[in-house]
């Protein structure tokens, strides 16, 4: 199964997220990809990501007969403010030569001439965009219009800040990636204007933000009638919504558990008792 975006660029439903993997990053894609995924997801961010032992990845499961071709990529520019004194660019350069070093600097990590996916880590504002937010998307746009990425896009952001790029972008954002919260309609607006605009919503964090959710009592009951875990009717819950959700597990069962979470389809009725369990 696939998502289709405005552009007519397709993704596998379900994608392996590879924050705070470290030093077991490569061994963890590779189970992942040998598991069923398809689309991996990292960062050019070295607090949080090692985007290098992903390609380290690639370059076994091609040895293995998984090719690049058969993998959807995604990767990320984060803004200085995102980093630590590891930085992907030069401090001193402008944006938009940040954005050109960070992005070469990922192929190089990934050992690829070009990627599915490129993401904006998070705005340089908290409300509205920047001339900085400005600058980098304009940098980021140029890696489409060359066709050296598939899909553009950003991540952390509002939807006040969606609403702008989609007016006023020269190509609006293809892929939205958020923490999703059910306690906050499991990000309703934004969701909501990535499904006018045929942008693809990535919800994170579905599990480890929402962990009230995997104990409430209507998903328990939910568990025995779909002989699902509560893991799996979170994930199928997203799907049903518009969402591709993405996963970091680090456990090789969970991860065969995760991608069976397609097998069933919820009801109407369930698919509204969990989207109103954050509002009680």
């Amino acid at each position: 199964m696939v998502l289709t975006s405005y552009n007519q660029v397709s993704i596998p439903s379900f994608m392996y997220g590879t924050a705070w993997k470290k030093e077991a990053t490569t061994s963890l894609v590779i189970q992942a990809v040998e598991a069923g995924f398809r689309a991996i997801d990292t960062a050019n961010q070295l607090i949080h990501y090692d985007e290098a032992r992903v390609g380290d990845a690639l370059e076994h499961l091609a040895q293995r007969g998984i090719s690049r071709n058969q993998l959807f990529l995604q990767t990320k520019f984060t803004p200085l403010h995102g980093q630590d004194h590891r930085l992907p660019y030069d401090r001193k350069a402008g944006l938009a030569e940040q954005v050109r070093q960070s992005f070469a600097s990922s192929l190089d990590h990934l050992r690829t001439d070009y990627l599915d996916s490129y993401v904006l880590h998070g705005p340089y504002s908290r409300r509205g965009l920047s001339l900085e937010d400005w600058e980098v998307w304009a940098a980021i746009e140029s890696f489409y219009e060359a066709g050296q990425t598939k899909m553009i896009g950003v991540s952390n952001v509002s939807a006040e800040q969606l609403t702008l790029l989609c007016e006023r972008a020269k190509h609006k954002p293809m892929v939205v990636q958020n923490r999703c919260y059910a306690a906050l309609g499991w990000d309703k607006s934004v969701r909501e204007i990535c499904r006018r605009h045929g942008i693809i919503y990535q919800g994170f964090s579905l599990l480890t933000a929402n962990r009230a959710v995997l104990i409430d009592h209507r998903i328990r009951s939910m568990t025995a009638r779909y002989q699902a875990t509560p893991a799996q009717l979170v994930f199928r819950f997203a799907m049903q919504v518009g969402m591709l959700p993405l996963t970091g597990t680090t456990n090789p069962e969970h991860m065969k558990e995760d991608l069976l979470s397609d097998r069933f389809t919820l009801s109407e009725e369930d698919v509204r008792q969990i989207e109103s369990i954050g509002d009680s």
